[in-house]
């Protein structure tokens, strides 16, 4: 078929046929039980006519109950039927030679249906087979009729070529109805996926966005919004109700024309907004759009540029001082092995190079938050790993009376994927940290690299001190670039951490523990959970 039958433009074709053949037949049985005192149509056969039309009739109705029954039929099933409509056409043409005009003509509507529910080439030899019988009809009954002429021939050719025309015509206009539907239905589809794309788009917006009509109504609300009205119920939908100054401010500007754009919270415990106002339609007050900004995640995205601008720019001036820098150091060390240096000058070049030591890791902490490398995760088993870390650690610093060690008892390896050289600098900063200030006053250091399952078999690692622990005040900003409490510190060390952990999705977060000392967790990510860095 030219169609899938099940389309509902086929089956609305198919119906017709059917209940158009259910038609036609009634016809039939019309003119083959028409009573003789009438006088026409003259029957040439009346018990042929009359056993055409009854069991045409039969046909008819038992197609329409099966059409209802299956709501299809396969081409195969109506290329029957018509072949039945060309018989039943021809033999009533036979039967009732008076009416053959009109039977003819009907049965040009069937070859019509048939075109547009058929390929073009079976409807063709439809077409043919109507015409043969028709004609084949008249050139038979030629001998036999004492009234028949050429013009009878001349008839039957004529609705040969009718036939064949018909044929065509329906078959393309069938063809471009079907290709209008499918693509009214294919915009149809796009239209619908459009709007649901765009009311997931604003109902999933930062901004808040709300309708309200001229009786101060709301219509539409995004969640946005309603988390910074201070989620209201939503049977609420009154706005001066909602929110009295938004209500106010929306007042204000429809009459005036003029927008305050002042920052007000409207609500207790949410951020400030700054309110905006748009028509649907120019100079029609029945609709107006209300945008409610966030000041939080303005000042938020601001300190995001001012960050990557002051990174840039620390970056270019590290790299200018890295080189006097490095003369320094180096004049200095040249200093310290000269044999004419007294105890006093010894120690002023110490002391020179402790701050050029100091001064050269504030510029590695600047350069690697410009940098923001991409990780190259592997696959590590972080028992092997800490522990390779501790013994390379040990080797590069001396711990003096401070200790530092590994507690791994899991039972099974706690495997994750991270980049092993991030993951080393992020833990040597946690390690270097709690080294340094997770003591308690005159006690050495005690620290530990913990490695162990957590909840659903996620691998963990934590460093682990015994000092005072961090006040939740100063906790809740220790990841904030440029935060510190010391006088020398630089407040890029936990940031960065953070940052390398972010980058192998991973998560850094303090957690502080019972009894005294601070503990920052990494939660890293299972071999079966990674995902692409990007």
């Amino acid at each position: 078929m030219s169609d899938s039958p099940n389309s509902t433009t086929t089956r609305h074709e198919l119906l017709f046929l059917n209940y158009f053949r259910l038609a036609q037949a009634l016809v039939y049985v019309g003119l083959a039980f028409t009573p003789a005192g009438m006088g026409w149509p003259h029957l040439d056969s009346a018990g042929l006519a009359r056993l055409v039309a009854v069991v045409y009739l039969l046909f008819a109705i038992a197609i329409v109950s099966i059409n209802h029954m299956t709501r299809a039929l396969g081409w195969l099933a109506i290329l029957g039927t018509l072949f039945v409509d060309i018989g039943a056409a021809v033999l009533a043409i036979a039967a009732m030679n008076d009416a053959r005009i009109g039977i003819a003509m009907m049965l040009a509507v069937n070859l019509a249906a048939g075109a547009l529910l058929l390929p073009l080439r079976l409807a063709l030899f439809l077409a043919a087979l109507a015409t043969l019988g028709v004609l084949g009809r008249t050139l038979l009954s030629l001998p036999h009729m004492a009234s028949a002429d050429d013009r009878d021939v001349l008839e039957s050719g004529l609705f040969g070529i009718a036939y064949f025309s018909i044929v065509v015509l329906c078959n393309v206009l069938g063809r471009q109805l079907r290709a209008s539907e499918a693509l009214a239905e294919q915009r149809s589809i796009d239209l619908v996926n459009l709007s649901q794309v765009n009311e997931l788009i604003i109902r999933r917006m930062k901004t808040g966005v709300m309708l309200v009509d001229d009786a101060n109504r709301i219509h539409q609300i995004n969640e946005s919004a309603w988390m910074l009205l201070g989620n209201p119920s939503s049977d609420q939908r009154d706005l001066g109700r909602v929110a009295p100054e938004l209500s106010r401010r929306l007042y204000h500007w429809i009459t005036s024309g003029k927008l305050d754009e002042t920052a007000t919270q409207l609500a207790d415990g949410m951020p400030e907004v700054i309110p905006r106002f748009s028509r649907l339609a120019p100079n029609d007050d029945s609709l107006v759009l209300i945008f409610l900004d966030d000041t939080s995640l303005v000042s938020r995205r601001a300190e995001e540029l001012t960050l990557s601008s002051l990174g840039r720019l620390s970056a270019s001036i590290a790299h200018e001082i890295r080189n006097p820098l490095a003369a320094i150091r180096y004049s200095a060390q040249l200093l310290a092995e000269s044999t004419d240096m007294n105890p006093t000058d010894l120690r002023m070049v110490e002391i020179i190079n402790n701050h050029c030591s100091r001064l050269n890791e504030i510029i590695e902490n600047i350069l690697q938050l410009s940098r923001r490398e991409r990780s190259r995760p592997e696959t590590l088993n972080l028992g092997d790993w800490s522990h390779s870390f501790v013994e390379e650690y040990k080797q590069g610093n001396d711990l003096g009376a401070d200790s530092l060690r590994v507690i791994d008892n899991s039972a099974s390896p706690v495997v994750a994927v991270a980049d092993p050289q991030q993951l080393q600098q992020v833990i040597w900063n946690l390690v270097q940290n709690a080294l340094r200030y997770g003591r308690m006053p005159g006690e050495s250091a005690r620290v530990m690299v913990v490695v162990r399952h957590g909840e659903h078999g996620v691998p963990i690692l934590e460093v682990i001190d015994r000092g005072p622990g961090i006040a939740p005040k100063v906790a809740a900003q220790i990841f904030e670039p440029f935060y510190t409490t010391h006088e020398y510190g630089t407040g890029l060390g936990l940031y960065l951490a953070r940052q390398m952990a972010e980058a192998n999705q991973a998560a850094l977060e303090y957690v502080r523990v019972a009894g005294g000392g601070s503990c920052f967790r990494l939660v890293l990510t299972p071999p079966a959970r990674i995902e692409p860095a990007v």
